[in-house]
């Protein structure tokens, strides 16, 4: 199946981002996508500072939107970091996920919060604002099984392997890294996820804008099982598409069957309830 990234680029007006957004999906649609994935915090410009300003309850005006297109396109939509969400006085880091029918399959409220302090480059601290989600998020397409995280959640492999348990073969991960990680670890951690567990991986970027208090890296990406990048973008607001190969998938596993040969008896990952 042929899954689209887009790389948007956001800007301060919410009804601008979303009319856009939505054009862009239609498009992606028209050339054959059957999965479109949006980036993290595409109706908002990112920062904690515009978090509250921005923030809206789901169902809402920008989850609303994402529904009638999904519909319209007949397509699986997933929503990026589609708005801060507001919920009993707290705010999240959410993305949603609609069906062809524009019902909501999915809402994934980013897990690990990004807290991080690296002298003379980055200092960033969403929980100055959010709240942590506490589940995973899988979805079910006639395709393949579709697990879901947002950007700093693909840091923690313990994730991804989870959702390598429960049959995903696609992962997800609408993201903002910024130019300090992203050139050192963007690609990096998507080929480690993508090899460690014999799936594909999806990162969704906003596009680069140099006039932003948080300059995002773009170069959205798609790595196949074996580590291999299939699809990249530049900075620039883009569309990449690539198509799933399942049967490519299959056929790594029977290769290297890594799946049937871990040492259950030494070790695991498990998920709490």
């Amino acid at each position: 199946f042929r899954l689209a990234l887009i790389q948007l680029h956001v800007s301060a007006v919410k009804s601008d981002n979303l009319q856009r957004a939505c054009g862009l999906v239609r498009e992606a649609s028209a050339k054959g996508a059957k999965v479109v994935a949006l980036p993290e915090c595409f109706n908002s410009p990112y920062g904690t500072q515009y978090f509250k300003e921005y923030a809206e309850k789901i169902p809402g005006e920008s989850t609303q939107k994402l529904s009638e297109v999904a519909k319209e396109c007949s397509i699986y939509l997933v929503g990026g970091r589609s708005i801060p969400e507001e919920d009993g006085g707290k705010l999240y880091n959410t993305c949603t996920v609609f069906g062809p029918d524009g019902a909501m399959l999915a809402k994934h409220r980013k897990v690990h919060l990004f807290d991080i302090n690296i002298p003379g480059k980055i200092q960033f601290k969403e929980s100055e604002t959010l709240s942590a989600g506490n589940s995973f998020s899988v979805f079910d397409t006639p395709y393949c099984k579709v697990g879901l995280g947002i950007c700093y959640d693909i840091r923690f492999a313990e994730m991804a392997q989870i959702y390598g348990q429960k049959g995903c073969q696609l992962l997800i991960y609408p993201g903002a890294f910024n130019l300090t990680t992203g050139p050192a670890h963007w690609e990096l951690l998507q080929r480690g996820r993508a090899v460690d567990n014999q799936v594909y991986v999806a990162t969704v970027s906003p596009a680069r804008d140099e006039k932003a208090s948080y300059v995002a890296w773009g170069h959205s990406t798609v790595v196949n099982p074996w580590g291999e990048v299939i699809a990249k973008a530049g900075a620039e607001e883009t569309v990449i598409y690539t198509d799933i190969d399942l049967q490519k998938l299959t056929e790594i596993r029977q290769q290297i069957p890594i799946l049937s040969q871990k040492r259950c008896d030494l070790y695991g990952i498990e998920m709490k309830e």
